[in-house]
């Protein structure tokens, strides 16, 4: 194929992702100086589209932004009134006293909002300084000049199935920058090859990841009880994997429920979204649904190896932003404080560097400020929780990891240094021969669902003409590698039925459903042989989250 020929259009910024790292850095540099001229892409069909998050805010990042943020009608209506801590067993719960744990892990003054409908508010708040913001955008790739990151390539259609331009083929165009922030969230496709061809994570710990998946629920109003939050963990998960749940009570009647499994586990045939429709089961879970209906489905990866695992966040010519990085504090289960406060600390080194006559550079002074400011102050003290939880248990987790937060907070040192993750998720994948399939209930249709019914509430729509976003690195893989020694887990940890083994005549092979995609990134990250590459598909394209 001839290389292909794109115009080009310049500006000072450039803004990969519209989500609250990527506002935040695009307001914070209109704030500082109005003649910027800065643009932010969004691969999804609106901002918000592809916003999936629990979530109760911490609204220190917003204060710090736009402080009459309530003046300004920010949609954070629910404060948080009521805060739990539930450790399941199959029938019954023990609720954990809130003295024992550390004072930053109260919700008192947070919020519970839908990040996504945070993000539209802080879209039009950007688009009212003069911030240029375009959705259904994909960047499909990095403009090089040299060894400097000068842009993205975003906007590129109408490719076949094969990879060759179609008749309505739009080549994109590319956007350059001084300087090229990218915000996708985790596991982004575009941080990936920046932080592999800069060797970003040399010196710091492998990326720790979990799974989040969310409904959306609908309940009887006389159950309802806005501002409640409740996070459980133990059971269904036990000793299989490490994770939890959330449940928030946010306005209109509604509920927000949702489920992590983290994804260093083991045993390859746990079934992480089963996992999450036999939660709804339990007891005090399904006497609060029954009688309500879902409304939204949605998953996502969740970074979490927090302080170790981030890795060098500037780079020749740009910066990653927020979950691109790796910013959320596992312990408190939030990251959107973080991500605001990265993307309010990249713009005022971009705005500084631009001022004084730089560009394309490493910002090393937001560097320098990720490490020793406020998103340190959050992430240090938390670092070891996650670590204990991966070698010791939840158990261990819970009193060891409480006893560490306690030190840190209170005398800014912990016993046990700091401890490091030893392997990746897909690394810490077991082989199919040293355990036994899990047998999981099925869906009842009312409490609990099925796959491909419940991705149907995640509105997510692909165009099938198009190539394939999620790309083999050898095909032959799934079946002769992936299929005998880890009964092929992309079956099962994929919480959309995008992947799936048939059988045929001529013996089993491996179908990939792309249009089911929620872009969660979990295959990307939890196939065992690395050899699923998630990567943008057309713009547009994807979920389309309401209010999640």
């Amino acid at each position: 194929m001839a290389e292909v020929e794109r115009e080009s259009m310049e500006y000072d910024v450039v803004i990969v992702g519209a989500g609250p790292a990527g506002l935040s850095a695009a307001i914070r540099l209109k704030q500082i100086d109005p003649d910027l001229s800065v643009v932010v892409l969004e691969k999804g069909s609106e901002v918000g589209a592809h916003i999936l998050s629990g979530a109760v805010l911490d609204p220190v990042g917003l204060n710090k932004l736009i402080p009459d943020w309530k003046e300004k009608g920010a949609p954070l209506n629910t404060p948080v009134e009521e805060d739990n801590f539930f450790v399941l067993s199959e029938t019954g719960h023990t609720a954990l006293p809130h003295w024992p744990m550390p004072r930053f892990m109260s919700n008192h003054g947070n919020y519970i909002v839908s990040m996504a409908n945070v993000c539209r508010w802080m879209a039009e708040q950007a688009e009212e300084l003069g911030v240029e913001i375009f959705p259904g955008m994909s960047c499909s790739e990095i403009v090089w000049d040299g060894d400097r990151v000068a842009g993205v390539v975003a906007g590129e259609f109408g490719k076949e199935a094969d990879g060759t331009p179609g008749p309505g083929y739009e080549p994109g165009m590319e956007l350059r920058g001084k300087y090229v922030f990218l915000a996708e969230g985790v596991r982004g496709s575009l941080s990936k090859v920046v932080m592999e061809k800069f060797n970003l994570s040399e010196g710091h710990d492998p990326q720790k990841f979990g799974l989040g998946m969310k409904e959306i629920w609908e309940i009887d109003p006389a159950k309802h009880k806005a501002g409640t939050v409740t996070h459980t963990m133990g059971w269904p998960l036990g000793s299989n994997a490490g994770g939890g749940s959330f449940i928030y009570h946010l306005e209109n009647n509604q509920v927000f429920v949702g489920f992590v499994v983290h994804l260093n586990y083991k045993n390859p045939y746990l079934f992480p979204y089963m996992e999450f429709q036999r939660f709804k089961h339990h007891p005090v879970v399904a006497e609060l649904l029954e009688g309500g209906k879902r409304v939204a489905y949605g998953a996502r990866a969740i970074s979490e190896g927090g302080w170790q695992s981030i890795p060098k966040v500037c780079f020749p010519g740009g910066a990653l932003l927020g979950c691109s990085a790796g910013l959320v504090n596992v312990p408190r289960i939030k990251g959107n404080h973080n991500a605001m406060l990265s993307g309010i600390a990249a713009a005022e080194a971009a705005a500084a560097a631009i001022k004084a006559g730089r560009e394309g550079d490493e910002l090393t002074e937001y560097e320098a400020d990720l490490r020793s400011g406020p998103i340190a102050d959050d992430l240090k003290k938390v670092r070891n929780v996650k670590p204990i939880w991966s070698k010791w248990g939840m158990l261990a987790s819970t009193v060891l990891g409480g006893f560490d937060m306690w030190t840190n907070d209170l005398f800014g040192f912990s016993v046990f240094g700091t401890l490091h993750h030893d392997k990746t998720d897909a690394a810490s994948t077991g082989l199919a021969k040293d355990y036994q399939p899990i047998d999981y209930p099925k869906p009842d249709g009312k409490l609990s669902f099925d796959r491909l019914t419940n991705v149907s509430f995640s509105f997510t729509n692909h165009e099938e003409s198009q190539p394939c976003h999620l790309r083999l690195k050898d095909p032959s893989v799934p079946i002769a590698v992936n299929l005998p020694k880890y009964a092929e887990p992309a079956q099962r940890y994929c919480p959309a039925g995008v992947y799936e083994v048939l059988e045929g005549e001529d013996g089993p092979r491996f179908q990939i459903n792309f249009q089911n995609c929620v872009h969660c990134k979990t295959c990307d990250i939890k196939d065992p042989s690395q050899n699923i590459t998630w990567t943008t598909p057309q713009g547009g394209d994807g979920p389309n989250y309401p209010n999640m």
